[in-house]
């Protein structure tokens, strides 16, 4: 099993920035991969980015790049989602995964964290 819990999220003016966090713990071993995906009412589950603990598999969605990065640190099983020049359409809950596989399908990801909400007002 492995633990996911994420945190940074909040309230955030158009243009600003917030760096969400996800404190992995468990078998972490298990889950090469780690990914961040979004979701608003209505609507499935979107990927956001991807990374492998080691950084040497990393994949953003077109409609974050430039504007996101998803980095890890295995040294203390944390996986981070820097977010800059933040939109409107970019208010969502925000959730954590893990899974074994490079892959931008949620169904794919074996853990989820609770998700932490982002609002970006304009």
């Amino acid at each position: 099993q492995v633990q996911l819990v994420e945190s940074g999220g909040g309230l955030v003016q158009a243009g600003g920035s917030l760096r969400l966090s996800c404190a992995a713990s468990g078998r972490t071993f298990s889950s090469v991969f780690m990914g961040w995906f979004r979701q608003v009412p209505g609507k499935e589950r979107e990927f956001v980015a991807r990374t492998s603990w080691s950084g040497a598999s990393t994949r953003h969605a077109d409609s974050v790049k430039g504007r996101f990065t998803i980095s890890a640190d295995n040294t203390k099983s944390m996986v981070y989602l820097q977010m800059n020049s933040l939109k409107p359409e970019d208010t969502a809950v925000y959730y954590c995964a893990a899974g074994s596989a490079a892959t931008a399908l949620a169904a794919q990801y074996d853990y989820w964290g609770q998700g932490t909400q982002v609002t970006v007002s304009s």
